[in-house]
């Protein structure tokens, strides 16, 4: 029997994975939440049973390769953010004529798309050299009341991960729930400090902080004219569950691994062995290759059709897709139990 030839994601199919449920969402705030539903299965069961067929896209782009409709897909997913979270908060909280069912399965939809495609999105786009497409990362973060991610993410997390100054990395034996209130507050500050250094250097021009602020303040408003208060109250809701999507993703992605401390008190460069993997084919696809995240954290500026998967001696590798590893871990017993084993060969 043949073998198969294990080959690099294509662009169409980031395209199509990662943008086929924002039009299924959109579709049930027009036409009735059964299309809605249908985003969910899309992105979990679906998206469960496609990741189980191994050995098609798994491969590596080859070295320099260049992606020129990368950012463009980048900014389709950020765009689609933008629009796709007032028509909800409406859809939820307003005049829709939706039903309780289909008002759900838009919320619980649009938080899902927010948290596991938009936040990959912004986050390769705070990486990018080019200030316009920093500033619609940014502004995807502002407009899930987390833009402070925006400097806590590039200036502690890149820096720090893998130790005890990292908020956003988890201990081995802590909870998601503990990690989730320490690592938003330890970051909130670690950022705000980080930002404050760079201007005690003589960094100029509006304090982030008070953009993020200010941004989320506009962002509530925003909700109370779509649909009074509970308007407000749901677009929070959003932003928590789309916050929460992200911070899962944090905590099993760099869970319990520890960078050595040197002779000299510093700590050991970050290496693949720092962050967890996935190789399954099709989440990569839709989470903007998110999952390939040892890469990430050696090219922080590599795009991300072109980040490479290390060999399973390398790296550590999760057995599970990340969002099923996120689901596990969102039981804490459950999670360090089933961690334990493909853990200790790291520590």
């Amino acid at each position: 029997m043949q073998a198969v030839t294990s080959r690099p994601l294509p662009m169409a199919l980031f395209a199509l994975a990662s943008l086929l449920p924002l039009a299924l969402f959109g579709a049930g705030v027009v036409c009735g939440g059964w299309w809605a539903v249908a985003g969910l299965v899309y992105m979990t069961g679906f998206a469960a049973c496609l990741d189980q067929i191994s050995g098609w896209f798994q491969g590596d782009a080859a070295e320099g390769a260049e992606f020129p409709a990368a950012d463009a897909l980048l900014v389709a997913v950020a765009l689609g953010a933008l629009g796709l979270m007032p028509v909800a908060v409406w859809a939820v909280a307003g005049a829709s004529g939706l039903s309780v069912g289909g008002q759900l399965a838009v919320f619980a939809g649009t938080g899902l798309w927010l948290g596991q495609v938009a936040n990959p999105a912004a986050h390769e786009l705070i990486h990018r050299p080019s200030r316009g497409l920093f500033r619609l990362g940014a502004l995807v973060y502002c407009w899930l009341l987390f833009g402070h991610h925006t400097s806590a993410h590039r200036l502690v997390h890149h820096r720090h991960a893998a130790s005890a100054q990292d908020p956003n990395t988890a201990r081995s034996g802590e909870g998601y729930y503990a990690f989730l209130l320490r690592a938003w507050g330890g970051s909130f500050r670690r950022g705000w400090a980080a930002e404050d250094a760079l201007r005690a250097k003589g960094k100029t021009g509006l304090h982030p902080y008070a953009i993020y602020i200010g941004m989320a303040l506009v962002c509530l408003g925003l909700g109370f004219a779509i649909a009074g208060v509970w308007g407000a109250l749901v677009w929070g809701a959003l932003a928590v569950h789309a916050q929460c999507q992200l911070m899962l993703s944090d905590y099993v992605q760099h869970y319990g691994l520890v960078r050595a401390v040197r002779a000299d008190g510093r700590l050991e460069p970050v290496s693949v062995r720092h962050s967890w993997n996935a190789p399954h084919w099709f989440s990569s696809a839709f989470m903007l290759n998110a999952p390939r995240h040892s890469d990430h954290h050696a090219h922080p500026a590599r795009p991300y059709p072109a980040l490479s998967l290390p060999g399973r001696e390398e790296a550590p590798m999760l057995p599970w897709p990340l969002p099923a590893a996120c689901m596990i871990a969102l039981c804490p017993p459950l999670w360090k139990r089933a961690i334990r084993p493909h853990l200790k060969p790291w520590l």
